[in-house]
């Protein structure tokens, strides 16, 4: 066979069976039957004249009365030799012992009566039946109502057990039951591994000694070890944990079943139970294999708690079934668990104690040279400038995510594709920071001149204290083009804490409120521009003295529930209650105080910043250098290290002004 054939070929269309072609079949086949064994297509209608001359001619065999008003005429075989009767028999379909013609008599009585009365008369010797018909389609018809709602319950089945034309044809109403699971083997295997996973390096030491023990057994059995039964990757979205399962899938060299915690979950009774009992049949079948299941907290929530159907709840009786199968009796097979979540706190304590999920790997945010690690990766594809450093981009991005990361690494590729650039700059990065961080740029927002004028008092006021305060995060940027919901805003580098000390809360709380103590000193008034500060100090406040324990009056006490139960319970008096919002207020009050203080005596240097940015609309931290000096509280090292890794746009500014 040539090519060219083998080409077409395959080119053409496939032939797929559908259950559909079935039922249409039969259907066709029973009309088919009815309509020709009925005797229809031989009969021949005729008038009262007509029968009253062949009644005479004695030529009929028998009348056959149908429905009491139809007379079907059976012809005498000799008879059907006459002329008239030949023509007849030759233009038809009619078949040895049919009817020939058929004869619409009108009243029953009349009818009997007059055949009966030509009978004596005449002598004739026809016989006469009377008989009930009713043909298959009057009966389908009739049943029609039945049988729409049958097609509309097959079709609804159908759609809710996943079948399609291509998914088994049957309707897979009989396969509801079976698990859903993604199957991941030597046919279908995953291109993910660990040199695609940056960071997680204590997550990705966990899970390599599960994929390592699937391929090497024989390493930790010889020593009395058992394989695990599974492990749970807690952390927070976007941190990267079904990146980590798709790689583990990738490593592994075994069979990987991947299914959400939401396939399990089901109209119907009994079904997720059937599905959790089907995967792991299928798991033990190919064991050593891995099961993955994301989202588990979809059915693995605490049972009893907010439990409104009763004893009978389908998401309990999967959660059952699969304590049961991961270790129960008969379960000593090479069959692990991994499972993800973000939401460790609701999970049921019989799923997460050991014996079930023996391990708990935390999947954390990623510190600074995580983040670098993870830029790494996610700029492979893009065609970078000279000018980009991946070492700020790492610092200008705490608390984000491998997601965050990746998401910002594609906004700075539209950026510069916008700016009809050929390769993506330094500067599109960090747009694309503000532009995550802050919201999308709304130069052409209406805003008048004075409302101007104090959003750049508002600003500048943030800038200052920040500047003025040792633990306050050191300045950025500062803008007053609207972004988002706001019309205005600061980008600060905040350093990255394992744990923070009171006077570090009161400075952030104080340069927060910065804002809001600027418009007071300059304007006399305050605006409602400062809600966000508020209700980040608020919270700020909240928390040192309800959660840390951070507060004198209040003492060393927390009233914060890690396992979240009492959500409905206050877990404190009345009396403690009005003592907590006493010590909150007094604590957002000094810090304003604070704040108006430190304005009140840099009043000047306040002035020269807010009618700066007035007229730049974005000021750098080399700008704030040239009103206040160098930031005390910054040590020879920072200070030499900050402006190694200066801000490109800020340098490319000041080169233009000293030339």
């Amino acid at each position: 066979m040539s090519d060219s054939n083998k080409d077409s070929n395959s080119n053409m269309p496939k032939f797929k069976f559908n259950a559909y072609w079935v039922y249409g079949a039969i259907f066709i086949v029973i009309l088919a039957l009815n309509f020709f064994s009925s005797g229809d297509l031989a009969s021949k209608n005729i008038s009262k004249n007509e029968f009253n001359e062949i009644l005479l001619a004695n030529d009929i065999k028998k009348i056959l009365v149908v429905n009491n008003n139809v007379a079907q005429i059976f012809i005498k075989t000799e008879a059907l030799k006459k002329d008239r009767y030949k023509n007849i028999v030759a233009s038809t379909f009619y078949t040895r012992g049919a009817s020939l013609f058929e004869y619409n008599f009108g009243d029953l009585q009349n009818f009997e009566n007059s055949i009966e009365k030509a009978k004596e008369q005449k002598g004739l010797d026809f016989d006469k039946e009377n008989t009930e018909k009713t043909s298959m389609l009057e009966t389908i018809i009739g049943f029609l109502p039945f049988i729409v709602l049958i097609g509309v319950w097959l079709f609804f089945m159908r759609r809710m057990s996943g079948g399609g034309a291509g998914a088994g044809g049957g309707g897979q109403i009989f396969s509801i039951g079976k698990s859903k699971a993604k199957l991941f083997d030597k046919d279908t295997k995953v291109k993910t591994t660990f040199k695609d996973v940056a960071g997680l390096q204590g997550a990705k030491e966990e899970v390599q000694e599960i994929v390592d023990f699937l391929k090497n057994p024989e390493k930790y059995t010889s020593l009395g070890g058992k394989i695990p039964k599974g492990a749970l990757l807690v952390g927070s979205p976007g941190t990267g944990k079904t990146l980590l399962a798709k790689a583990v899938a990738g490593e592994a060299g075994v069979p990987f079943f991947s299914l959400s915690g939401s396939d399990f979950v089901e109209m119907f009774v009994g079904v997720g139970a059937s599905r959790v009992r089907d995967l792991f049949k299928q798991a033990q079948q190919k064991s050593p294999s891995i099961i993955f299941i994301d989202e588990i907290d979809a059915i693995g929530r605490a049972r009893g708690k907010n439990n409104m159907t009763g004893g009978n709840d389908e998401r309990e009786n999967t959660l059952n079934q699969l304590l049961t199968e991961m270790d129960g009796f008969g379960t000593d097979t090479n069959v692990i668990v991994l499972a993800a979540t973000n939401r460790a706190d609701v999970l049921d304590s019989a799923l997460m104690r050991a014996g079930r999920f023996d391990r708990q790997i935390y999947v954390d945010l990623p510190d600074i040279n995580e983040r670098e690690q993870i830029f790494n990766v996610h700029i492979k594809p893009l065609k970078l400038g000279e000018d980009v450093n991946l070492e700020l981009l790492a610092q200008q991005t705490p608390g984000f995510s491998g997601a965050d990361i990746a998401n910002m690494c594609n906004e700075a590729a539209l950026i510069a594709a916008r700016k009809n650039k050929k390769s993506i700059d330094q500067q599109d990065f960090l747009d694309a920071v503000d532009r995550i961080v802050g919201g999308l740029e709304k130069k052409n927002k209406v805003i008048t001149p004075k409302e101007k004028e104090v959003i750049a008092f508002h600003e500048a006021g943030h800038a200052t204290v920040s500047w003025m305060l040792e633990h306050a995060a050191p300045l950025v940027k500062v803008t007053i083009v609207p972004r988002g919901q706001s019309l205005g805003a600061a980008w600060y580098l905040p350093a990255e804490r394992m744990i923070v000390q009171t006077e570090q809360m009161l400075d952030e709380m104080c340069a927060t409120l910065g804002g809001r103590a600027a418009e007071k000193i300059i304007f006399d008034k305050i605006s409602t521009g400062a809600l966000s500060d508020l209700e980040k100090v608020t919270k700020q406040a909240r928390a040192m003295v309800t959660v840390y324990g951070l507060n004198q009056e209040v003492g060393n006490i927390t009233y914060y529930d890690s396992s979240g139960n009492d959500s409905f319970v206050k877990p404190y008096s009345e009396e403690t209650a009005k003592v907590i919002d006493k010590e909150i207020s007094k604590m957002i009050e000094a810090q304003y105080v604070r704040a108006v203080e430190l304005l009140d005596n840099n009043k000047e240097k306040l002035t020269v910043l807010a009618k700066l940015l007035l007229e730049k609309e974005v000021i750098f931290k080399d700008d704030l250098e040239k009103v206040f000096g160098k930031r005390p509280f910054d040590t020879a090292e920072d200070i030499t290290e900050i402006a190694e890794k200066e801000d490109i746009s800020t340098v490319t500014e000041s080169a233009e002004e000293n030339n």
